[in-house]
């Protein structure tokens, strides 16, 4: 099937789209190039000003109408994400449900943070004046989206530009982009105009044009950190949104609930086969606990099942290519070339690599500096609660980090120490609800996501103010 939006004269060959489980074709969709990009500016122009033309409850109707569609249909998007993107049917379903509240948010937000009066005769020599603020559209935002959560990080971009009144060109990635051409295809349904949203699929020669456009007045982009450099540096003066991913860090306490921690923490390192920016890859336990924990934790890695997303017996689907999985493999090999000990796993059946748990990694290494982005984990010892505290920041970058504990003073000192942009206490570090401020802290990110606060990075402040003197 073929599912591009575009009323382009394309003529490179289609993108195809690949089970990432056994190679099969899913669909095909148009590959647009640079040379398309000023038809693509032209219509979302005409989108901006149709989208800033929408009345407030006209923008919510149809955010609203895209949900209700959207949760009827969650069912064929639940299996179209397990096609295209290799989660099992479990975290399609889930994903399908957060899309849902996530444009439910966004159409609550397009009703309610229209502005604020602005109190002017709180300061004197204005009081004479009175006046407030609206909150207007940028214009066109470009919106580029990973793999991982095909449809909502897509709904995450669109919703809150929406309601803000504004246009998108929308370049979701080639390996799993027709999820986000389904949603696209839901709203249009749901009455919004054609060119407020423009999906164009492509390469990386797509994605610098577009950027560099002037015109252009937002980036919101969710992806590597070498890619996001790459867009500041070509970007020039634009806002930029970014969450360039995490390497998050987990803290087990010696006194918290250990059977909880190890329920959570399985969870929280192998759902969608580790790629996951918010999921959790170090695990930093108490000396005193630590045997008790690592037995517990390998047990229940070694009992996950790798392999086709569409069986329900899976635990862990394929990686979305063959190369990522290899990619894995062979930072799991540097890792154990360097030093560390194999607890579980490193097993690799094409796309499918299995839970794999290390200790004694090297802090020096790929695997515990950078984001690995796979079903692997590291255990670490430590004595004391300092320690953790320094182990968990020694990265440049962090999205979410996590701490059990049955200790509310160690709770509130780990929330204030640690330097990410969300702390879960008695949680894994994936944890997220849409409705929350999402980003990272030091190189993970520029801006926030999470509907209100992107709704708020998608609208600029205008002011009104009236001189009435008596």
């Amino acid at each position: 099937m073929n599912l591009s939006r575009l009323a382009l004269a394309v003529v490179e060959p289609p993108i195809d789209v690949l089970n990432p489980f056994d190679g099969s074709l899913v669909g095909t969709v148009a590959k647009v190039g640079a040379a398309q990009v000023p038809q693509l500016l032209e219509q979302g122009r005409q989108g901006a000003r149709l989208c800033a033309a929408l009345p407030r409850h006209r923008r919510a109707r149809i955010l609203e109408q895209a949900a209700l569609a959207i949760e009827r249909d969650a069912h064929g998007f639940a299996r179209l994400i397990v096609d295209e993107a290799g989660k099992t049917l479990v975290q399609a379903q889930k994903e399908v449900k957060r899309c849902v509240n996530t444009l439910k948010l966004s159409a609550e937000e397009a009703k309610r943070n229209a502005g604020e009066v602005v109190p002017f005769d709180a300061y004197e020599g204005s009081e004479s004046r009175q006046g407030w603020f609206t909150r207007e559209p940028l214009g066109l935002i470009v919106a580029i989206t990973p793999y991982n959560d095909p449809l909502n990080l897509v709904a995450h971009k669109l919703g809150p530009a929406i309601a803000g009144g504004n246009a998108v060109i929308l370049k979701p990635s080639e390996l799993a982009p027709l999820s986000a051409l389904r949603l696209v295809d839901y709203l249009v349904q749901a009455g919004l105009p054609e060119a407020v949203v423009t999906v164009a699929t492509g390469g990386a020669e797509l994605g610098r044009a577009l950027v560099a456009a002037r015109e252009v007045r937002m980036i919101s982009f969710t992806g590597g950190f070498v890619t996001g450099e790459q867009i500041a540096r070509t970007a020039g003066l634009k806002k930029l949104a970014m969450d360039l991913g995490g390497n998050a860090p987990v803290i087990v306490m010696g006194d918290c609930d250990l059977p909880a921690a190890i329920d959570s923490c399985v969870s929280g390192a192998f759902w969608a086969a580790g790629q996951n920016c918010i999921g959790t890859q170090r695990l930093l336990v108490q000396a005193s606990v630590y045997e008790a924990f690592c037995e517990g934790f390998v047990r229940r890695a070694e009992a996950l099942v790798a392999g086709d997303p569409a069986l329900a017996s899976t635990d862990i689907g394929p990686m979305i290519t063959p190369q990522a999985a290899q990619n894995a493999e062979q930072v799991v090999n540097d890792a154990l070339r360097d030093g560390a000990r194999l607890l579980c796993g490193h097993r690799r059946q094409g796309s499918c690599y299995g839970a794999t748990v290390l200790e004694n990694v090297d802090h020096a290494s790929r695997l515990w500096r950078e984001e690995v982005f796979a079903p692997v984990v590291v255990l670490q010892p430590f004595d004391t609660f300092d320690e953790a505290i320094a182990l968990a920041n020694e990265p440049e970058y962090s999205l979410h980090a996590g701490i059990f504990t049955g200790n509310l003073a160690t709770a509130m000192s780990a929330a204030r120490r640690i330097e990410a942009g969300g702390v879960m206490i008695n949680d894994s570090s994936d944890y997220r609800f849409d409705a929350m401020p999402f980003g990272g802290s030091k190189y993970g990110s520029l801006g926030r996501e999470g509907v209100r606060f992107a709704y708020e990075e998608m609208t600029q402040p205008k002011v009104v103010c009236l001189n009435t003197p008596t």
